[in-house]
C-alpha cells in the first residue's frame, strides 16, 4: 500500500510529541520513555497514536488539548505477547489480540499496568491509557486505516514489524 502523502512523518510525530506534550524538553520525553521501558515486559514495542502524535485528533479533527490544557489523553499500545498477558480475559475487544485499555473506566483489567500508569500521568499532568495489541494489529490500524503512530519502543528483534529502534 502506498504511503500518504500528507501523513505526518516519524520526525514530524516526535516534534509533535515532544512540543505538545513535554513543551519542548526532549530529556522530559526521555525520561518518559526510560520508565516505560523499565516497566514493561521484554521483547514489547510500545507504540504512541492519536492527537499527541499528529496534533490533530484522528477521528474528527478537534485540535490536540481543545478542551483545555492537560484534556488530551495519551494512548499507549503494548504490542507483544507478554504485553497481552498483563490483561484479564474481561480486559479485551478482541481476546488475547486486541486489550481495551486500562484508564479510569477499566483500572481492573491489568493491575499490574496501574503503577506505570499513575507513574506518568503524574509526569505529563494528563489522562494515559495503556492497552496491548498483537502486531498485525498495528499493522492494520496504520497501514489499512491510515492511523498514525510514533514508535517510543522497538523490539530488539530488527525483523519484527515494529523493530524500530526510538
Amino acid at each position: 500500500m502506498a504511503s500518504d502523502p500528507e501523513a505526518p512523518t516519524e520526525e514530524q510525530k516526535r516534534a509533535n510529541l515532544i512540543e505538545l506534550v513535554f513543551h519542548g524538553d526532549e530529556s522530559k520525553y526521555r525520561e518518559f520513555c526510560d520508565t516505560i521501558r523499565a516497566a514493561i515486559p521484554d521483547d514489547t514495542a510500545v507504540v504512541l497514536r492519536g492527537s499527541a502524535v499528529t496534533g490533530r485528533r484522528w477521528k474528527d479533527g478537534a485540535p490536540f488539548d481543545s478542551e483545555g490544557p492537560g484534556t488530551s489523553d495519551l494512548d499507549l499500545t503494548l504490542v507483544g505477547d507478554q504485553a497481552i498477558s498483563l490483561f484479564k480475559l474481561t480486559g479485551f475487544y478482541v481476546p488475547a489480540v486486541h486489550s481495551i485499555p486500562v484508564s479510569d473506566r477499566h483500572p481492573e483489567i491489568a493491575p499490574d499496568l496501574i503503577p506505570l500508569r499513575d507513574k506518568l500521568m503524574a509526569m505529563v499532568g494528563r489522562p494515559v491509557n495503556i492497552q496491548a495489541s498483537r502486531d498485525i494489529v498495528m499493522q492494520f490500524r496504520g497501514d489499512l486505516l491510515g492511523q498514525p503512530y510514533l514508535v517510543l519502543i522497538g523490539k530488539p528483534d530488527r525483523s519484527a514489524p515494529l523493530g524500530l529502534q526510538s
